[in-house]
């Protein structure tokens, strides 16, 4: 499938990994994001969490920030997975998010070219990630980028006392 052409980014767009200074702005991106999910109440993490998490000894996953001048306008928050039919690790896109006043400029198209590249350089096989079914925007912005929907695939969560029961706790 051939990518529809996007928008340019910005000249001035800087796609560059997250630092420990940076936990409170990706919090706050990840607020903002929440909001526009309708997922607000869910946010549970403080910015000591994604210190640990994301720039400590281990981190979980990695981010990158996009900027234009200076100023925090999307991010992506990826991790590694693994694909038991390819036989290698791939890249699963957690979040991705740009601003409402930047979006439509190709600041998206940016940060997911960026994943991909990061995905080829390492050798994975693949990209992957989930939309939320009411998403029509994003939905329509990944299939105008190549992305094909798994429609035969439904994503399950363990959460909560669910975990907790699951693995064998008293709840």
């Amino acid at each position: 499938m051939q990518i529809e052409p996007h928008p340019e980014p910005p000249a001035n767009l800087l796609v560059r990994p997250a630092v420990a200074a940076d936990a409170g702005l990706v919090l706050a991106m990840v607020r903002e994001l929440a909001e526009y999910e309708r997922l607000a109440d869910q946010v549970v993490a403080g910015e000591a969490d994604f210190v640990r998490w994301l720039f400590g000894d281990t981190p979980a996953a990695e981010v990158v920030i996009a900027e234009t001048g200076g100023a925090a306008v999307g991010f992506a928050l990826f991790f590694t997975s693994f694909s038991t039919f390819l036989g290698r690790p791939g890249i699963y896109l957690e979040d991705l998010y740009v601003r409402p006043a930047h979006r439509g400029r190709g600041v998206g198209s940016a940060l997911l070219r960026h994943l991909a590249k990061v995905t080829r350089a390492r050798g994975y096989g693949r990209l992957e990630w989930s939309v939320l079914d009411w998403n029509t925007e994003a939905i329509g912005f990944y299939l105008r980028l190549g992305a094909v929907a798994m429609t035969e695939w439904s994503v399950y969560r363990l959460t909560g006392d669910a975990l907790a029961a699951c693995a064998g706790a008293r709840v």
